[in-house]
């Protein structure tokens, strides 16, 4: 099992220490969140938390996630950023294939690009993107990704997006693993046809069982139960060694831990005390499984 170590809601300043921090002990990515704005109010509920509640406010500090990328892969060497999840919805997927070859080019193919509908209206609709049709955008934003990523003159024609012949020079070396998050039945579909793999928001242990069950099904429907698949998992209900293990058992790949919290270092804690938990938990979980 692979092990992810998320920075959301840390102070900037802490972010490339703490990649450092987690590629000195063994951590194979950062999971980088993603929020463009804080809206005073919204028309719709965050769907992850049980009363639709946002758990930030306004101060809370969300740098781009591609900008972050950058900054932590110029001061690492061998740690991956992918994001948990970027949203879709709000951006232009060619502008948005821009920056992340670039980003892919810069920390030589450490970058992976986790995606989501985004929940916000107003996000997409202040950003000047319909909010309607998100699913199917959606899809079409990845096949754009994909198309244009690979390198060479390409050119689309699709329900939403269209546009000539173009090409973005240099492309990565390698393909971009793109990642599908979403909970819905329609979000799994989407991540069974045409994602490298799934990341997940906070789940209990028995629906993270029975996600990557039905996970597993529509890529056999979809003809892909033998090629490879990330499962990046935040289980809210399992931990240390034994938890970890049954993690492994159901198929995670990939455990999205914030090391620090395990030892009663919250979002605003130092960066020492923070580099302290990365360490304790790299000592205590995957240097023993």
């Amino acid at each position: 099992m692979k092990f992810t170590c998320s920075i959301a809601l840390s102070p900037l300043e802490q972010l490339v220490p703490l990649a450092q921090t987690a590629e000195e002990c063994g951590f194979t990515s950062i999971a980088l969140p993603d929020s463009l704005f804080y809206s005073e109010t919204v028309s719709a509920s965050y769907p992850y938390t049980p009363d639709g509640s946002r758990f930030w406010d306004a101060d809370t500090p969300w740098p781009d996630p591609l900008v972050a990328a950058a900054a932590m892969g110029a001061a690492t060497s061998r740690i991956r950023c992918y994001t948990q999840v970027l949203k879709l919805g709000p951006r232009s997927p060619l502008l948005l294939a821009r920056q992340v070859g670039s980003v892919a080019v810069l920390t030589g193919n450490r970058f992976g690009l986790g995606v989501g509908l985004g929940w916000s209206p107003e996000e997409s609709l202040w950003c000047g993107a319909p909010f309607d049709h998100r699913g199917a955008r959606a899809g079409e934003a990845i096949e754009i990704l994909r198309l244009v990523l690979g390198g060479g003159m390409v050119s689309y024609d699709g329900d939403f997006y269209r546009f000539g012949k173009l090409q973005m020079s240099p492309a990565p070396s390698q393909p971009v693993p793109i990642y599908v998050g979403d909970h819905s039945d329609a979000g799994l579909r989407r991540a069974a046809r045409v994602g490298d793999g799934w990341t997940s928001a906070m789940m209990p242990f028995s629906e993270l069982r029975d996600t990557i069950a039905r996970l597993a099904a529509l890529r056999a429907s979809y003809g892909r139960a033998d090629e490879p698949f990330e499962i990046q998992a935040v289980c809210v209900d399992r931990f240390g060694l034994d938890g970890y293990r049954r993690q492994a058992e159901i198929g995670v790949t990939d455990a999205v831990v914030m090391p620090w919290l395990f030892y009663g270092v919250g979002f605003d804690g130092s960066l020492e005390a923070k580099r302290d938990g990365v360490k304790r938990f790299a000592d205590e979980i995957i240097a023993k499984l």
